[in-house]
C-alpha cells in the first residue's frame, strides 16, 4: 500500500468512517450514462463508497414498536444528511488539500426520473444518479441479499453510504467473494404483507459477482406499516425498509448466526416481532 493511500485510510478511520471501498472506473463499464459517474466527472479514475453504521440500538424503538423518530433521526434522515454528509466533505476535503479533485455524491435513488434536457446531444439528461449499492459491490463493500438490501461483512444491512468521485487512481479493493447472505428467507417469512408473495428471485451480477435476490412487491411495501418509511428524497425511489420487520428480521438472523463481525451480548429479538396488517391493524407474530 502506499503512504498516500494509507494516510487516507487513516484520515478516514479518523473521521469515524466504518465502511471504506475503492472502485475503479473500469468497473463501471456497461453502467447506462444516465447512471455511469464519468457523466458527472469525466476524469474519474475512482470511486469511493463510504458508509456510516446504523447503531444497532437505533433500531430499539422500532423493534419494540415504542419509539420510531429516533430512527428517523440517527438511522436515516441526521445520519444521512448530517453526520454522514459532514464526513463525507472532511474526506473529499483531504482529497483537494492533497491536489486530487473529489465529487461528494448523496445516496440518491437511481429511479428519480430525470430533471432537465440534454445540454449536448450525447450527454444524459440531468440529474444522472450513480447507484450507491450498486458501486458498493463495485467497490467490494458488500454485497446485495436475499431481501434486495445491501449487507456488509460488518453491519449486514445496517449502514448508510455516499460516494466520492475522484481523479486520484487508488488501488482497488478486492470484490466481496464471501457471502454475507445463506438465503435463509427470514425477510420474507416475517414479512406482514405478503410483499415477498410471489417467491420468485432473480440473478443480479455485478463484476462477476453473481447474488439471488427476491422479486419484492414495493408497491406492497409503500404502505408498509411495520417500520418502512417513504424513500426520504424523491417519491419514485424505494421506500426505505432498513427499520422495517423484514429486515430487522435480516439484522436478528445474521447475529444469531454469526455472519456479521458487529455482534453484540445480548440478541436484538428478544421476543415476538409485532406486526401490523396493509391498514395498520396490530397483530403479533406468533414465531420468529
Amino acid at each position: 500500500m502506499d503512504k498516500f493511500t494509507q494516510a487516507f485510510k487513516e484520515f478516514a478511520v479518523e473521521k469515524r468512517v466504518d465502511l471504506l471501498g475503492f472502485a475503479p472506473i473500469e468497473r463501471f463499464d456497461g453502467v447506462p450514462a444516465k447512471h455511469h459517474p464519468k457523466s458527472i466527472f469525466p476524469e474519474t479514475k475512482t470511486v469511493i463508497v463510504l458508509g456510516k453504521r446504523i447503531t444497532r440500538g437505533t433500531l430499539r424503538g422500532v423493534e419494540e414498536g415504542t419509539q420510531f423518530d429516533i430512527y428517523g433521526q440517527y438511522g436515516l434522515s441526521w445520519l444521512s444528511d448530517r453526520m454522514l454528509a459532514i464526513t463525507t466533505i472532511a474526506v473529499a476535503t483531504y482529497l483537494e488539500d492533497n491536489r486530487w479533485e473529489a465529487v461528494p455524491l448523496q445516496d440518491l435513488p437511481p429511479q428519480i426520473p430525470p430533471s432537465g434536457v440534454p445540454v449536448k446531444p450525447e450527454l444524459p439528461a440531468p440529474n444522472v444518479m450513480v447507484d450507491a449499492k450498486d458501486a458498493a459491490v463495485r467497490a467490494g463493500v458488500g454485497e446485495i441479499g436475499y431481501c434486495g438490501e445491501l449487507l456488509t461483512p460488518q453491519y449486514g444491512p445496517r449502514q448508510r453510504l455516499q460516494m466520492i468521485l475522484t481523479d486520484a487512481p487508488f488501488a482497488a479493493s478486492p470484490i466481496l467473494e464471501k457471502p454475507v447472505c445463506d438465503k435463509c428467507k427470514q425477510c420474507a417469512k416475517t414479512c406482514p404483507l405478503g410483499a415477498f408473495a410471489s417467491g420468485k428471485e432473480k440473478a443480479v451480477t455485478v463484476c462477476g459477482k453473481s447474488m439471488a435476490v427476491a422479486e419484492v412487491d414495493y408497491a406492497i411495501c409503500r404502505r408498509c406499516q411495520n417500520g418502512a418509511r417513504p424513500n426520504p428524497y424523491h417519491g419514485a425511489g424505494l421506500p426505505d425498509r432498513l427499520g422495517a420487520l423484514c429486515v430487522r428480521s435480516c439484522v436478528d438472523h445474521l447475529e444469531r448466526s454469526n455472519r456479521v463481525e458487529n455482534c453484540f451480548s445480548n440478541e436484538f429479538r428478544k421476543r415476538p416481532a409485532w406486526q401490523c396488517d396493509i391498514i395498520g391493524r396490530p397483530s403479533l407474530q406468533q414465531s420468529v
